[in-house]
């Protein structure tokens, strides 16, 4: 399949209805800023007669099917019953699952990690791929899953989407490359924040206009963040994988971030060339009466420089962005025409979109695959890079430190009682952990670490007898060896 074989309306521009409960729909609300996106929630078949509405305006519809808390509950028999009738109506776009990295989108009272490999990553996997062989069988689209796009620890965006995509690299690569070569698009949520700017004419690349000299159709418009100059001149060498001191758990807050991070796993994972990204919720919000700046290194913007800067922010997904960025629906209706009209409407209304030429790329390239990489650090090569003493629970660390004084001072590891702090550590380094441990939990916490981190160098010391403790760090002092 070629990415320009995907059926929509080339146009990027797009909005969200306001809830999974509202019909019908006021058309106009869309025909009038020229959508060629819309993001329906279904949790009925009540938006059907909408949706041939909306194709029949040239709109092409996305369709979540909407279930409250869902989990990683199976795509069942009730839901098909649902998204039947729309596929029967024509729509071939549609999301399954929403933002699992918040606990929100789980039953009360659980709290999902991407490490939690048995109750989170396994079961939203399995039926994932499950549901999209399914609705691949009817020709349509299914949207691989989309990500709040945080960057704190456990709902790092770009660590959850590294923990979907190397469980299915190890368990089902060849059955996830016929379907990306099939209609699999990756549905993102950008919301960017104010990461983006409009060089000043004739001010170079780091320049920035204030919000109120910003024209939406005037050049020098950036929104590749975090690729873009201003970014990297404030933080060289920031990806959407992080790969600074500053974001050790990536930074996925831009218009194409997660779309290019997706990509270029997909690439490396699976030999792909290109794989269609839509946004289906984002946008720069719209806050009335207010200046927002949430990120002090870029300019702020009002809700007048929002508008500029939302005509600005289509056309340069039609001209400027990867070819595999297809647009953005707007999160959401209401905000965008409650209190009132926002100017955003206004602006796109009065101006025509440009439509974006899709070039005729084979989905799947002839680049070499790589084997996925497993969580946590990576592999020591000559020696490793961190060392870490871990005392195991229950450890008093002034036991520790009256025990291995001389080793401490020498040697200076890193010391802690948390083994989360392992996942500080990324791929591109190596770490030895020292774990002290009473034997009765030795075979426990062993298999725990070595199942979760399968790189790290275990060295093992027994509590049991604090004498010959002492004395085996001492003549490791004294032999100037770290490990046993």
């Amino acid at each position: 399949m070629r990415l320009d074989e995907f059926q929509w309306s080339r146009n990027p521009r797009g909005l969200h209805v306001a809830s999974a409960f509202q019909t019908p729909v006021d058309f106009n609300r869309y025909t009038m800023p020229h959508c060629g996106w819309v993001k329906l929630v279904a949790a009925t078949t009540d938006y059907v007669d909408d949706a041939i509405t909306f194709m029949q305006n040239g709109i092409t519809p996305i369709v979540r099917m909407y279930v409250e808390r869902p989990g990683a509950r199976p795509f069942d028999s009730g839901l098909q019953s649902i998204m039947l009738p729309f596929i029967q109506a024509g729509v071939k776009w549609f999301e399954y699952y929403n933002e699992p990295n918040l606990g929100i989108e789980w039953p009360e009272g659980f709290d999902p990690d991407w490490r939690n490999q048995d109750g989170v990553i396994r079961p939203l996997m399995e039926n994932w791929l499950n549901w999209a062989d399914w609705t691949l069988s009817y020709g349509c689209y299914p949207g691989f899953i989309s990500l709040a796009e945080s960057d704190n620890p456990q709902r790092a965006a770009v660590l959850w989407m590294d923990a979907f995509l190397n469980y299915i690299a190890v368990n089902h690569a060849e059955r996830f490359r016929r379907m990306l070569n099939s209609g699999v698009y990756f549905a993102t949520h950008p919301y960017i924040l104010n990461h983006y700017y409009q060089e000043v004419v004739g001010g170079g690349p780091l320049s920035t206009r204030p919000p109120e000299a910003q024209r939406g159709r005037e050049p020098g418009w950036h929104f590749e963040y975090p690729y873009d100059p201003l970014g990297q001149a404030n933080d060289p060498g920031r990806t959407v994988f992080g790969g600074t001191a500053v974001t050790p758990y990536g930074d996925p807050v831009g218009l194409t971030a997660m779309g290019r991070m997706v990509n270029e796993r997909c690439a490396a994972l699976f030999g792909t060339q290109a794989v269609p990204v839509v946004g289906t919720e984002g946008g720069i919000y719209p806050f009335r009466d207010q200046v927002y700046q949430q990120d002090t290194r870029y300019p702020s913007y009002n809700e007048s420089s929002q508008a500029e800067a939302t005509v600005a922010m289509f056309d340069w997904i039609a001209t400027q962005a990867p070819p595999w960025f297809f647009g953005v629906t707007l999160w959401k209706e209401d905000d965008y025409y409650s209190p009132g009209t926002a100017p955003a409407i206004g602006a796109l209304s009065a101006t025509m979109p440009i439509l974006k030429e899709v070039p005729p790329l084979e989905l799947i390239g002839s680049g070499i695959i790589v084997s996925p990489t497993p969580p946590g650090p990576g592999v020591i090569r000559g020696q490793a890079d961190f060392h870490m003493v871990m005392l195991a629970p229950g450890v008093d660390s002034t036991w520790f430190f009256d025990t291995a004084q001389a080793y401490w001072n020498t040697f200076r590891p890193m010391f802690t009682t948390r083994f989360e702090l392992i996942d500080l550590i990324t791929s591109d380094y190596s770490i030895a952990v020292t774990l002290i441990t009473p034997a009765d939990m030795l075979d426990t916490l062993r298999a725990s670490l070595t199942d979760r981190y399968p790189n790290v160098y275990l060295d093992v010391i027994i509590t049991d007898d604090q004498a010959r403790v002492e004395q085996l760090f001492n003549d490791r002092v004294r032999a100037n060896l770290r490990f046993g």
